[in-house]
């Protein structure tokens, strides 16, 4: 259909890998701000809840004020970071595994995404921030509602849902905020409290800077990064031509890793708009218009990848999957070592798993996310 494609609600779809990476990293792209939701109208689904506070959290952030907050975050998961978490993805990893070989044991089938895919990514991530362990659930459910305010084009049954979780988790993280600025410690958000008491005179505004952040670090490490983990997953088993290739050479894990992120991302749109009146290979693109990198479809442009639709281990990816440019994904080098510790441990401790039956897949289609994944070990 060409590179530029009009979408039928307006704004233009973006399929070629060149241009949507070459949009991603120009400044004169901007992510759709809180200003430019405000322009969109009160009857519009940028106008709900969940939508504006979205707009406050880094993702929805345009310079000066993203490069602020970006400064602010600091390198979280630098090299001597990841060192430090290392040792509790691998031990949180072993201990989901020791579920499911007991489920599989007891069962001859189970639902890796419920034992491990899901759990994960919230046991890492809350404990890096110190969360109580009880709230893991709660956090989880109320995330996975909370992400059709950035659904592509959310129904307004979904944009209830994400009110009422965006609602919640401003009380859970703000109280958190409280909790941490009354009995500081030696963990992120009590580190990202000193940082913004001297950058912000006014403390509640501080607070405030360290909630968003709070809120955003959380939503960006569970959502994409379980996805991540059930279809690097199920990828391997749906070819097991591939998988016996790691087997034989488990050194390959990060190329495989880095080859489910090109042929099925955890998410396959990213947003931006026009700041000025521009032309995007020959179409006309207005100002304040969005347009839709399709970087689901860019990553199988078959003008960047040779045999795009081959799942291929050995292959050296290249892809679009954590973004590009000042919005590359803050917890990529976090979402990688989550992605190889597990498959480096199913290869160990189970190299004849296998699918049961297809996954069951949520009403999605940003944000991807298998509702189910079952497994066996069984012949």
């Amino acid at each position: 259909m060409g590179e530029v494609v009009p979408a039928p609600w307006g704004g233009h779809l973006v399929t070629s890998f060149e241009l949507c990476d070459r949009l991603l990293r120009d400044r004169q792209w901007l992510v759709p701000d809180g200003a430019w939701r405000a322009r969109q109208g009160e009857a519009t689904r940028w106008s709900a809840d969940s939508s504006r506070e979205m707009s406050k959290t880094l993702p929805g952030l345009n310079p000066p004020e993203h490069t602020r907050v970006r400064r602010a975050a600091g390198n979280m998961f630098d090299r001597r970071s990841l060192e430090d978490i290392r040792l509790s993805v691998a031990e949180v990893t072993e201990g989901l595994l020791d579920r499911l070989v007991d489920r599989l044991t007891a069962d001859g089938e189970a639902d890796f995404g419920e034992l491990v895919s899901e759990e994960l990514p919230v046991i890492v991530i809350g404990r890096w921030l110190g969360l109580p362990s009880a709230d893991y659930p709660r956090l989880r459910e109320l995330t996975h509602d909370q992400v059709f305010a950035q659904e592509l084009l959310p129904s307004a049954s979904q944009l209830a849902l994400s009110d009422a979780a965006t609602a919640e988790l401003r009380e859970y993280f703000t109280d958190l905020v409280r909790q941490r600025r009354r009995a500081p410690g030696d963990d992120p958000v009590s580190g990202w409290i000193r940082v913004w008491d001297g950058i912000e005179p006014d403390r509640g505004a501080a607070d405030e800077a360290v909630y968003h952040l709070s809120l955003f670090v959380l939503l960006a490490a569970l959502e994409t990064t379980s996805t991540l983990l059930s279809t690097a997953v199920r990828l391997l088993l749906e070819h097991p031509g591939q998988w016996a290739r790691l087997r034989a050479a488990p050194e390959r894990v990060p190329a495989a890793v880095e080859e489910a992120l090109r042929y099925d991302a955890p998410t396959h749109v990213v947003s931006r708009v026009a700041s000025r009146d521009t032309t995007v290979a020959g179409v006309e693109v207005r100002e304040d218009e969005m347009v839709h990198l399709m970087v689901g479809a860019a990553n199988r442009d078959p003008a960047h990848h040779l045999d795009p639709e081959v799942f291929d281990v050995g292959r050296r990816a290249t892809h679009l999957s954590f973004s590009g440019g000042i919005h590359y994904c803050l917890g990529a080098p976090l979402a990688r070592l989550e992605a190889t510790t597990l498959l480096e441990a199913l290869l160990r401790r189970l190299p004849d798993l296998r699918l049961v039956r297809a996954p069951e897949w949520a009403p999605r289609v940003a944000f991807r996310r298998m509702l189910t994944l079952p497994v066996t070990t069984r012949p």
